[in-house]
């Protein structure tokens, strides 16, 4: 279950085809490029248990570079092309790597990230940059067969910072054979159904877990990956179109803006081929999917897992239709609720997510947050940080994340449920609901919406949408007052950054999210 099998048994199947320009990497390509990658690994001074990094935009080299660490067996750290030269220069040293591969689009930041660490080793990929080697005449001068101290390698990926700096998720090298079996491939090819006759349409950031992971997961079993260079909601719909695509991963944002598009846009697109659409990432309010299976039928599923891989809950269609606003039932490791104190509760009741028996992982160089993650009384018990119960069935509902709740009064806010009823607005873009400071109640509700046409935004739609949550939800749950943004600082994964919009209203006094 490897590229390496794949490029014997069927050496001309696409393994990779860009959506836009439908360039194309067979598995016979995918194999030797991924050994050619190796060998440069080893030739730039990474050995067994190292790192290296990969900073790119969404181009097709960028899975012979993981597959060529995985198989040399080192670590390699995809960070975000959004991020600064600060940040990313954060991530490498905390990281450790010893190579940066960098896209010669990304050549400005490439120039600040050397100025910042001089011993680093830059190679630029998919084109030339002034002052830097050149990936793709390196590679070519190298060998296409394996380096002769093959093991498997990992990814050593880092959270989004959503919450504060990124913390890097590191588990031990597997070690062995790099074709050994992933945990993930018993979940993509039995829950999920994907097969080696899948086309698997990928329209995130390839340096996210789930697209990074899924893909590779989907190149394992032999399958065809077509990646998206960004979304664009009539793009993906066209690309599900052109290329026949059987499956799919989206994240609720997604769904958002796919539902925005006016009618005749959404129903030009024959969708018909899809079999299974996965979502993740974040909480998709329930009239939004209502609408997804409507429109698709029953092919949606969804998971709830981090980028830790402690634990997966997942859940089909038919069975969310019954159990609306859960993400599923534990295929991997046993949910605990628990409260502050650790101690368990009752079913129904709200308490923090815990996973007890799966993957182990740490946050790398950071002893506290990892302390944090562990159960009290159970160090085999890790959490994610977020807040939710379990019913008698054992099906997981999320109410929000811990370090996001607004405490107004005395009484716990969760502004999910809040969010998730803004989206659901007409004249709604997206839209972010969190606690900002009051003399009196300590903290009260604020929401922030990007809306569909900037020209609504002032006093009239802001008593509108106040007028609205009050319509649906208790009175203390609803925002006190709405402000306007033409865009909210979202990851291209779905992931909010929230800390970002609280800052601006906290000014120096301490927020409770760090």
């Amino acid at each position: 279950m490897h590229p390496s099998a794949h490029a014997r048994s069927a050496p001309t199947r696409p393994a990779i085809i860009m959506a836009d320009t439908g360039e194309t990497i067979t598995y016979e390509e995918l194999n030797a490029r991924s050994n050619q990658a190796a060998h440069l690994f080893r030739a730039e001074g990474a050995r067994t248990g190292d790192c290296i990094a990969i900073l790119m935009t969404n181009l097709p080299a960028y899975f012979e570079l993981a597959w060529g660490a995985q198989r040399s067996g080192l670590y390699y750290v995809c960070i975000s092309s959004k991020f600064t030269a600060e940040e990313a220069a954060y991530v490498l040293g905390d990281s450790g790597a010893k190579v940066l591969m960098i896209s010669a689009d990304l050549a400005p930041l490439a120039r600040e990230i050397a100025a910042m660490k001089p011993a680093l080793s830059v190679i630029v990929v998919g084109g030339p940059a002034d002052g830097f080697r050149a990936y793709e005449t390196l590679r070519d001068a190298l060998p296409p067969t394996p380096i002769a101290d093959e093991s498997a390698g990992a990814d050593l990926l880092y959270s989004s910072g959503t919450t504060g700096r990124p913390k890097g998720v590191k588990a031990p090298l597997p070690g062995g054979p790099p074709d050994a079996p992933s945990p993930l491939l018993a979940l993509v090819t039995g829950f999920f159904g994907l097969a080696e006759d899948s086309v698997y349409l990928s329209p995130a950031p390839l340096y996210h877990a789930a697209p990074l992971r899924w893909c590779m997961a989907v190149h394992r079993i032999g399958a065809t990956t077509v990646i998206m260079p960004k979304f664009e909601p009539e793009a993906y719909l066209q690309a599900v179109e052109r290329y026949r695509a059987t499956d799919t991963q989206v994240v609720p944002t997604m769904f958002v803006r796919m539902l925005k598009l006016p009618e005749e846009a959404r129903l030009r697109y024959d969708c018909a081929s899809l079999r299974s659409v996965i979502h993740a990432a974040a909480p998709c309010p329930i009239p939004i999917k209502e609408q997804m299976i409507a429109w698709w039928g029953p092919v949606i599923k969804e998971y709830y897992a981090g980028t830790e891989g402690n634990g997966f809950c997942a859940l089909n269609a038919e069975e969310w239709l019954r159990k609306k606003g859960s993400v599923g039932r534990a295929l991997l490791g046993i949910v605990h609720v628990c409260d502050e104190a650790g101690q368990e509760l009752p079913i129904g009741e709200d308490g923090v997510i815990y996973f007890e028996g799966a993957t182990a992982f740490e946050y790398h160089n950071d002893p506290k947050k990892t302390a944090d993650s562990r159960h009290p009384a159970h160090p085999d018990w890790s959490t994610l940080g977020d807040i939710g119960h379990i019913d008698a069935d054992g099906y997981v509902f999320l109410t929000d994340r811990k370090a996001y709740m607004i405490i107004s009064g005395g009484v716990n806010i969760y502004p999910q449920e809040v969010e998730n009823l803004l989206v659901t607005h007409p004249k709604v873009a997206d839209a972010a609901v969190f606690g900002v400071p009051n003399e009196d109640f300590g903290e009260e509700v604020k929401a922030v919406i990007q809306p569909l046409d900037w020209a609504d935004a002032g006093p009239e739609f802001e008593a509108e949408l106040i007028g609205f949550c009050r319509a649906h939800l208790s009175h203390v749950k609803c925002p006190r007052s709405v402000d306007f943004l033409a865009e909210l600082p979202r990851h291209p994964t779905g992931k909010l950054y929230k800390r970002l919009l609280r800052d601006r209203y906290w000014g120096d006094r301490t927020s409770r999210i760090v």
